[in-house]
């Protein structure tokens, strides 16, 4: 029998309730009351602040208001992908009634930080240093902005008069230099210092470029910030030969919007296809099928030796990318999209725990006890998530716990949803089935895949290619851990698998 003390652990979010039984709703995301599963006892129990929003469930973005919005402004999901959060919340358990709080970052974990932390904390003083010139924005839109579907005044999370009304003093255009623990202050490149009670790390992460010969020419760039999209779209006039490195979302959706815009593109990818870490080959093929369809030409198996131009080593404007078989592929414009890296210098320079990220704890606390991390900075249990969903969550449960909260982040499985193409594709958790404990279920008829994947009667991983009608109900069931031993002795095909998902939940 469960303890008082228990730790229930909400597989949406990764919220943490402590308690004899789970709560009836998570007061983070509003996830149900059966989307929690026990928990091995980690750290002391939990605060159970809730605000009372809608969620949704294709990118994890948060609305405020009565209504879900017509559609979701991060992904463009429609208002029926969207679930209430049922309670609403004033403040936090212990929660301190003046606290000088600093976030070095405006990405969304840092905004999200900001906003939560206001509402639980009225009194609390909150700086946020940003270090680019824009309003904070949503940095998951900058592919639609590059497709054309929105414009740039789209693009911010909230106008300029909100941070005034909010009490959050916005620095824009400015970059922390060093952190002074024992005086418990933030240097400025200017010399400012702003002193803080707490400190949240939310700084993001940086475009890895490969160590490239000719990365460094005129028309090579990458895509993370408003600048960037700017220079791309410049670049960008119809007909203009453009080379993409980098089949991954970022990668994918880059090519789309340039495609949008008339250019001739073509998507370089060193794998056998798409989406790798997202698809399982029959369902990565598929993609590639639809990319070309969609005038996007595509190499696979396609390495990257050089980023070619004049003769000059460096500097000189680009011409084309050198294939390692061989080949030339002409090119006015390269958008490397080869992964992240987090901006974890500032944390390693103050002697904070750094790995891959900064690592946190289950209360997203460092190694200091009055410095939090969250976003794509942040590490916890080794994993660095670099998606917009885990990130908004760790923001809300950072700010709860820099005003004196004790809420836990568990930790959440991975899912992706593509929305730049026109083709509607989801996939969460595991892809490939690891021995033969797994099932595997697939099945493809008029241009729609469906692929689940089965262990110890669980759903432990999901592909929804062209019809995507059962994100939510997937999502909740991978999240959830649900026993479908009843549902694994009826069905024995894809077909009756998505029959019997069809009505739950």
């Amino acid at each position: 029998m469960a303890g008082a003390n228990q730790a229930w652990c909400c597989s949406v979010c990764g919220y943490v309730h402590r308690g004899a039984a789970p709560p009836e709703s998570c007061p983070v995301c509003g996830a149900p009351r059966e989307l929690f599963q026990p928990q091995a006892d980690s750290v002391s129990p939990a605060a159970e602040p809730a605000w009372n929003q809608w969620r949704c469930l294709v990118c994890g973005y948060v609305h405020a208001g009565p209504q879900p919005p017509t559609e979701c402004p991060a992904c463009g999901a429609r208002a029926d992908c969207f679930e209430p959060v049922r309670d609403t919340a004033k403040s936090v358990t212990g929660a301190a009634k003046t606290v000088r709080a600093v976030i070095i970052g405006a990405g969304i974990a840092g905004i999200t930080a900001a906003e939560s932390l206001r509402a639980v904390s009225p009194a609390a003083e909150i700086t946020v240093v940003s270090k680019e010139r824009e309003l904070p924005y949503y940095r998951l839109n900058l592919t639609r902005y590059l497709a054309g579907e929105i414009g740039e005044q789209d693009l911010p999370m909230h106008p300029a008069g909100w941070y005034e009304e909010q009490r959050v003093r916005l620095l824009l255009g400015s970059e922390a230099s060093a952190i002074h623990l024992e005086d418990h202050a933030v240097e400025l490149a200017g010399g400012e210092k702003l002193p803080f009670d707490k400190l949240l790390l939310a700084a993001g992460a940086h475009p890895f470029i490969p160590p490239l010969a000719g990365a460094d020419r005129e028309g090579v760039t990458s895509l993370r910030t408003v600048d960037d999209a700017r220079h791309i779209l410049a670049a960008c006039r119809a007909g203009a030969k453009c080379a993409c490195i980098g089949g991954g979302l970022l990668g994918l959706e880059t090519a789309g919007g340039l495609a949008r815009q008339g250019a001739d593109v073509t998507l370089l990818e060193g794998h056998g296809w798409l989406l790798p870490r997202q698809l399982n080959q029959r369902a990565g093929e598929i993609l590639n099928q639809y990319v070309l369809a969609s005038g996007i030409k595509l190499r696979t198996k396609a390495v990257t030796r050089e980023i070619v131009g004049g003769a000059a080593a460096g500097g000189s404007p680009v011409r084309g990318v050198l294939l390692e078989d061989g080949s030339l592929l002409p090119a006015e414009l390269v958008v490397i999209a080869t992964g992240i890296r987090c901006n974890s210098h500032l944390a390693r320079r103050t002697g904070l725990e750094v790995n891959q990220g900064v690592v946190v704890d289950n209360l997203l606390t460092t190694s200091h006890p009055d410095v939090f991390a969250a976003g794509d900075v942040a590490e916890h249990h080794g994993q660095v998530y670099g998606i917009w969903g885990p990130a908004q969550y760790q923001g809300n449960i950072a700010a709860m716990n820099m005003a004196g909260g004790r809420v836990e982040f568990g930790g959440i499985p991975r899912s992706n949803t593509l929305k730049v193409l026109g083709l509607d594709l989801f996939s969460i958790g595991r892809i490939n089935p690891e021995d033969a404990s797994f099932r595997t279920l697939a099945h493809e008829a008029d241009g729609c895949y469906f692929r689940f994947l089965f262990r110890d009667n669980r759903l432990v991983g999901a592909v929804l290619l062209g019809d995507t009608k059962l994100t939510a109900t997937v999502k909740r069931a991978v999240e959830s851990g649900a026993d479908f031993s009843e549902l694994s002795a009826k069905c024995r095909t894809a077909p009756e698998v998505i029959e019997a998902f069809r009505p739950m939940w």
